[in-house]
């Protein structure tokens, strides 16, 4: 791909395939000035563009490109890759608090979507209302391809011209306008593996003059198939054996309900006699029916998209208006692993009826008998019958469809004031999503009263008469006992679907916009000219996510959601903001410039923010240019953070990074486990905060030479988040976040088991008491319940507020080089990009402690690519190789028996780690032009590189920074009308 860098030294295009940009540069001041605006400036005039570093896909990059999306486009380029920030629907899943399917988001640095400012034409856009977590970003999957002129990537801090969320930088998408004639493109790409992950597209573009005007419309449709993890050999089994879940499809009998004991006299799980799969033995001697998520893994769901639009520009005298619409439909399906089945309270080892083991042969249900510890549990109508517990999921993929519709409306007009340009325009985006859970989602009450025999044939449970002790249903039949053991029976499955329910979520993100920007020279200086430019803003966002009442975690109902393993997320929000910004761009001398700018914003709800920027220009000589800025930036708290009334979740606490953590909650082990919380939105949320630093030297040295080196920091502070690690640090000193059972209404902290309060500290105090001596409560709680993780039991639905926790400073370098050589016949570019981080320091949750990020988990050194490409004039062909460094796999993070595994593999150094391998794929493009037509023709890891391996994920590789398609093609034809 062709990717360049602006800079003002001679008229030439920087960065990754340089296409040229026209600039007309001023040698005094009566010469003429063209006109242009580049992204991070709001001046028009010359050479502005060089005041920092640009990164600029033009549309020969796109289409040279091979990409059918713009996530797809987007992740080719440096400055997105590495880290945790960009995703797609790799990472989704089929719950109401995951990922949103189908959506997609590009992060700059790694410092997240939300700190990556978003525009169109540099104009907002509304975000998705499904936020990722509770961070709100936009969906670049909503952006039609067809409809983009070029890109603008904006890798520094930019509140001082844009406002909040350019923490990062900007991501400007420009769309097509003046086009004239009409063009026709069909394409279709797959891998050329035996599955089908086929992806096709047709878009259609036509423009002409229209009224006086110019017009441009286009339409674009696109289709992409699923690809699951059992369809290539490297993804469909289990990375490690080890990484097994006792909840199996076909249950165990739960190690409680157990008379089958070992040498030590510790009660084992107990395997279902009709296991599906070859039984696992466990690091406590056990042979159980294990599940391991790769048979029920996605790794890019199926995903629809249309898309359609205009643009149209007309001038009334000095006037001229210009709009722009576009509206884009999804639709997408997203599935997640089954849910576990839970006892209703949402504790392990659900009951089951002692008829349950009647499907088995007489031999094993006479050992069963004899095994099986019985007891008798209540029922959701009130009885009281014998059975057991048992270790389970259910056996379809929870799955989810999500329907979106977006568009985005700008109206505007241009024109001048004297000798000042000026510009106003309205903008209205909005986006509104569905979502329907179709299958994998049972509700909690009637399902336990299905095993029970308890569930009616209208879905209502029966009612319990004690005194004659028999059953009846209002408005229906009585179902039969739902038996979870018995497999392929039509009427036990028929009992089952009777307890199916299909929770729904509607959100709606909205954007109301006027602003009002004007350019023009300030004042003679220096025998030149102070340019400037001055504007206000306002706008208006409105957010809502609002699921059915089934999926929604309520006080009175304990904090349970209905259904099984959906969660619960409700935040609605709105605020108003008014902004207004002012720029200048000062010759200092006829070798050095500088702009200054500097930005107020004022919101209702958390309060305002000012951010200036310095930069510098120097040009030494004609061939080279050095810069260099320092800004600062903010993040407003997104509305979903602002405005979450209850989202029911799954945090993790990382013991890791608090040794007293790790001994109270893990064993002293340095894991990452996960628990069921409740996130509240938080109206005290601060702004989180931004100092960026970037230095660098744009040198020619030759007039087909161009090398760039940037060096830049962001000091990025008051991030926002829950810290379950350090809520559960600050609960050893705070006994007003220590509750045993559900953490009270309006009340804040960790939910211990409702037991631990029975026993006390050497001084007679609970867990719930100033001064308890944590570490004396848990050996008290060995000593009592006889755990088999000797750590304090923790419950359900944490209550955590939303903070802001911690503070990341990041630093890297950017380096491009580019160079053509001119042949009689063509000309043959070679392009070089690369970015080097040299540090990604944040401090440890629930810590002080810094750690440092580079050469760990997903965070690259190293990342870069490097190109060679050959041009007539009507053909072209090009490989390009993508590089990305090696770095730690994630091995602390997993658990013991995991590690011992790795172990005895041979899979670890003497420090007990390993590295995931650096990776490098290749592609290969090539297209030909026709008259009235052209073809085009990439391939995508030419040489069918499977992804380094990393056990630190249960996939087997890092779906972030690699991806298990192998070898891909995309065949495109264009037809020109």
């Amino acid at each position: 791909m062709k990717i360049n860098r602006l800079h003002t030294a001679i008229c030439i295009g920087l960065g990754l395939g340089m296409t040229g940009v026209a600039n007309a540069q001023e040698t005094d001041s009566e010469q003429s000035v063209e006109k242009i605006q580049i992204t991070g400036s709001h001046i028009r005039g010359v050479d502005m563009e060089g005041a920092q570093p640009l990164t600029i896909i033009s549309a020969e990059d796109i289409k040279k490109s091979g990409a059918s999306s713009v996530f797809e486009l987007m992740r080719t380029i440096s400055q997105t890759r590495g880290g945790e920030g960009s995703f797609s629907t790799s990472e989704s899943g089929a719950t109401s608090t995951s990922t949103p399917a189908g959506q997609a988001a590009a992060s700059l640095r790694g410092l997240g979507p939300s700190a990556t400012l978003t525009l169109i034409n540099g104009r907002r856009i509304a975000a998705s209302s499904f936020a990722s977590g509770t961070q709100n970003f936009v969906d670049i999957n909503s952006i039609p391809l067809a409809a983009i002129e070029r890109i603008e990537v904006l890798a520094t801090g930019a509140s001082a011209t844009y406002g909040a969320d350019a923490v990062a930088g900007v991501i400007n998408y420009i769309l097509k306008k003046d086009y004239q004639g009409a063009e026709l493109n069909v394409s279709y790409g797959n891998s050329t593996a035996s599955s089908d992950e086929g992806k096709a597209n047709i878009n259609f573009i036509w423009g002409d003059e229209v009224g006086g005007g110019d017009l441009m419309v286009f339409a674009d449709y696109y289709d992409r198939k699923d690809f699951k993890a059992t369809d290539r050999s490297y993804t469909r089994d289990p990375v490690l054996q080890s990484s097994y879940s006792y909840l199996s499809k076909t249950p165990n009998i739960y190690y409680n309900s157990s008379n089958v004991q070992d040498e030590d006299g510790n009660y084992l799980e107990i395997a279902n006699p009709n296991c599906q799969t070859e039984l696992v033995r466990t690091e406590f001697g056990e042979d159980i029916c294990a599940y391991y998520g790769n048979g029920d893994d996605w790794l890019e769901t199926p995903l629809e998209s249309l898309s359609t639009g205009f643009s149209y520009n007309k001038d009334f005298g000095d006037l001229n208006w210009k709009t722009d619409f576009f509206y884009t439909n999804t639709k997408s399906t997203s599935y997640s692993t089954p849910a576990p089945i839970n006892q209703i309270d949402d504790s392990e080892g659900p009951f089951t009826s002692e008829t349950a083991i009647d499907i088995y042969p007489d031999e094993i249900r006479d050992r069963l008998l004899d095994d099986i510890y019985f007891q008798r549990f209540d029922t959701p109508a009130g009885q009281s019958i014998w059975g057991f517990r048992f270790d389970g999921r259910f056996e379809d993929p929870r799955t989810i469809e999500i329907e979106t519709d977006s568009f985005r409306l700008v109206s505007g007009l241009q024109g001048m004031v004297g000798e000042w340009e000026w510009e106003s325009a309205v903008t209205l985006s909005k986006s509104e999503s569905e979502q329907v859970a179709t299958a994998g989602i049972y509700n909690r009450y009637k399902y336990h009263a299905a095993i029970a025999g308890e569930l009616c044939s209208n879905g209502n449970i029966a009612n319990y008469n004690a005194d004659t002790d028999t059953l009846s249903c209002s408005g229906g039949e009585l179902l039969g006992m739902y038996n979870p053991f018995a497999r392929n029976d039509a009427q036990n499955d028929a009992i089952l679907a009777q307890a199916q329910e299909m929770p729904t979520r509607d959100g709606e993100s909205t954007v109301y916009g006027w602003d009002l920007r004007f350019s023009g020279d300030l004042m003679e200086f220096n025998n030149d000219v102070i340019r400037s430019a001055f504007g206000l803003e306002f706008r208006r966002e409105e957010i809502t996510d609002v699921p059915s009442l089934n999926a929604r975690a309520r006080f009175e109902n304990d904090y349970l959601v209905d259904v099984f393993g959906f969660g619960s997320s409700l935040s609605e929000a709105d605020r108003t903001q008014w902004g207004a910004f002012a720029e200048f761009h000062i010759p200092l001398t006829e070798q050095l410039e500088m702009q200054l700018a500097g930005r107020y914003d004022d919101y209702n709800d958390f309060g305002d923010s000012f951010n200036p920027k310095v930069s510098m220009i120097y040009r030494p000589t004609d061939d080279l240019v050095m810069r260099a800025s320092w800004a600062t930036s903010f993040r407003a708290p997104s509305l979903t953070q602002a405005g979450v009334k209850l989202r029911t979740t799954r945090a993790s606490f990382d013991c890791s990074a608090n040794q007293a953590v790790a001994d109270l909650y893990c064993e002293g082990f340095g894991d990452l486990r996960g628990n069921n919380v409740l996130e509240l939105g938080n109206p005290d949320l601060q702004a989180e905060e931004s100092d960026s630093v970037s230095v660098g030297f744009a040198w020619s040295p030759a007039r087909n030479t161009t090398i760039t080196l940037d060096y830049w920091r962001f000091d990025h502070e008051k991030l926002v988040d829950t810290d379950m690690t350090g809520v559960l640090d600050r609960a050893i000193s705070d006994a007003s976040l220590r509750h045993c059972g559900l953490v009270p209404e309006g009340e804040m902290g960790i939910s211990y088991d409702p037991d631990l309060c029975l026993v006390t500290d050497m001084a007679g105090l609970t867990i719930e008491q100033d001064g308890a001596n944590l570490s004396e409560i848990l050996d008290a709680w060995v000593d009592f319940d006889q755990p088999r993780f000797e750590e304090l039991p923790l419950n359900r639905d944490h209550v955590l507020l939303l903070e802001n926790t911690g503070n990341q400073t990041v630093s890297g370098l950017d380096l491009a080089f580019d160079h053509k050589f001119e042949f009689s016949g063509g000309d043959l570019s070679l392009q070089f990009d690369a970015t080097h981080y040299i540090s990604f320091e944040r401090n440890k949750p629930g810590s002080d402690e810094i750690e440092e990020l580079i050469g760990t988990w997903r965070y690259p050194e190293n990342i870069a690519s490097l190109g060679l490409f050959w041009d007539t004039d009507d053909w072209f062909a090009g490989v390009t190789a993508y590089y990305t460094d090696s770095y730690a796999d994630d091995i602390q993070r997993l658990r013991g028996r995991e590690i011992d595994e790795l172990d005895s593999l041979g899979e670890l150094n003497a420090d007990g780690e390993r590295d995931v391998s650096a990776w490098t794929t290749v592609r290969l493009s090539t297209g030909y032009e026709f008259d009235n037509a052209s073809v085009s023709l990439s391939i995508d890891n030419l040489f069918d590189r499977e992804p380094p391996r990393a056990y630190g994920s249960a996939r087997g590789f890092d779906s972030i920074n690699h991806d298990a398609f192998g070898t891909t093609y995309r065949v495109s034809l264009s037809y020109f009308f």
